[in-house]
């Protein structure tokens, strides 16, 4: 028999594993940013005040870089109050966190720490450890000119001379640099043909101040293009007829590519339906891996009312994850029933509008009997309010209380003022979802939300969480 206080820490995890996971402290539909800040604040200082190992254990779960950062930052911050054990399994988790981060995110991190004064010894070593493990120091100079900056006189790092020289007075190099890559940005000032040996995020800004034409410097600047930089560059590239940009598609991240494709007109989704199509097919039998097809006949409910176009800040983000959750349950079940809010059947040419029947649709989905059923939604049932709750409550109560339709609400908005993600039903487990590639971890995450399973499991499965990512990462 469990006690009173493992049911409340497990609520308690699962309560900012859901926060962590889809609230980046930004605008959303129905709450502002200062609103969403104040609450996953909270949220933070409640959990590492009362659970501070289960708050560390976090880094090791599918939580959003966002929150990954403020773990970080706040365990560092409050070094002094942790156990020498903690602190050093703390230490291997951040670690292996900083290491998934991208870059320049965790320069921002650093700055931030070194504004705050955090100065101990073990934030010291691991501004040094991760500085240290980064593939191309002089490409991190260049690119992440102030944030190295930063971290080296933080961390009081040994650098040779012309790396020094490089970081705090560049311009003092008249014979020029060995460094290849430094000796192209000192050249950049003034020969053109030097910025292209540049990355583009450097070079774009030597292109203005020398006046180059958008097209050419697109056409140039191609080879030095990172995956996702072709893509959020697909748009200017087209416009500019720059075609040595447009790459492959199919190569991209699931979502991100998801919210590509809502990004573009109609009228050009519809052009280029064959090759968007193709893309998102692709992106999704990857993610899927060897799953692909073992979830029998699956039924989605999936959200394109008005509010899935969430914020000026994270524009059509929730249709992004739904496009994505549909492309990726076409390839893990042998059969997909989606069933759109809209009533529309294309799921290429989706966009937010109208209200949000979730009630009617979920009838629609279980007249099918399917062997799951995954709905991908805000959670706010107003057409009418409460329908799809009830549908659901007396279906797992009465209609099916052996279980045999496996239900799961993924929601990819966090409710400031309830410090959760909108759930539908009790008896129906509900997650955050940020990314479509986790549904398949975070419907495995569900069993817990649900209320059937122990929270002795729940600890089981963080534990194994974390010693699978130490293991990775180390």
């Amino acid at each position: 028999m469990e006690n009173q206080t493992d049911l409340v820490a497990a609520e308690d995890l699962l309560l900012f594993v859901n926060a962590a996971i889809t609230s980046t402290g930004q605008r959303e539909f129905r709450s502002g940013e200062w609103q969403q800040r104040m609450s996953l604040d909270f949220l933070h200082a409640y959990v590492l005040g009362n659970y501070r190992e289960l708050y560390a254990a976090t880094l090791a779960l599918d939580i959003n870089h966002h929150n990954a950062a403020l773990i970080v930052r706040r365990l560092l911050e409050t070094a002094a109050e942790a156990s020498p054990e903690q602190r050093r399994t703390e230490g291997r988790l951040i670690a292996g966190r900083l290491a998934l981060l991208p870059p320049q995110r965790v320069y921002r991190l650093f700055r931030e720490l070194r504004r705050a004064g955090v100065n101990n010894r073990r934030t010291r070593a691991i501004m040094r450890d991760w500085l240290a493990a980064r593939p191309d120091p002089a490409l991190d100079a260049v690119k992440y000119r102030a944030g190295v900056k930063a971290v080296a006189r933080h961390a009081h790092l040994p650098l040779d001379t012309e790396m020094g020289l490089f970081l705090f007075a560049p311009h003092t190099r008249k014979a020029g640099f060995a460094t290849p890559l430094f000796e192209s940005w000192r050249r950049a000032h003034y020969t053109q043909s030097a910025l292209y040996e540049l990355p583009y995020t450097v070079a774009e800004g030597f292109a203005v101040k020398h006046g180059i034409a958008r097209g050419a410097f697109l056409e140039r600047i191609a080879p030095r293009l990172t995956r996702l930089e072709r893509l959020r560059l697909q748009g200017s590239a087209r416009e500019h007829r720059a075609d040595a940009v447009v790459g492959d598609l199919a190569t991209m991240p699931l979502t991100r590519l998801a919210s590509y494709v809502l990004s573009l007109p109609l009228d050009d989704r519809v052009r280029r339906r064959e090759e968007l199509t193709a893309a998102l097919r692709a992106a999704a039998r990857r993610t899927a891996g060897p799953r692909a097809g073992s979830w029998g006949r699956v039924a989605a409910v999936l959200d394109d009312s008005f509010s899935a176009f969430g914020s000026a800040q994270k524009r059509r983000r929730p249709l992004a994850v739904a496009l994505g959750c549909h492309f990726l349950l076409e390839a893990l079940a042998s059969e997909l029933i989606p069933l759109w809010l809209s009533g529309r059947t294309d799921a290429l040419l989706m966009y937010p509008l109208g209200p949000t029947p979730l009630g009617a649709r979920v009838l629609d989905a279980l007249e099918h009997r399917p062997d799951r059923l995954v709905i991908v939604s805000d959670g706010w049932d107003n057409a009418p309010p409460g329908l799809a709750g009830e549908v659901l409550r007396i279906w797992r109560t009465r209609l099916d209380p052996q279980g045999r339709t496996s239900v799961v609400h993924l929601n990819p908005v966090y409710d400031a003022e309830d410090f959760d993600v909108r759930r539908l039903a009790r008896e129906v487990p509900t997650v955050g979802v940020r990314d479509a590639e986790d549904l398949p971890a975070l419907v495995e995450l569900a069993q817990f939300a649900e209320g059937r399973t122990r929270a002795a499991e729940l600890w089981t499965h963080v534990d194994a969480r974390v010693r699978r990512f130490l293991e990775v990462e180390g």
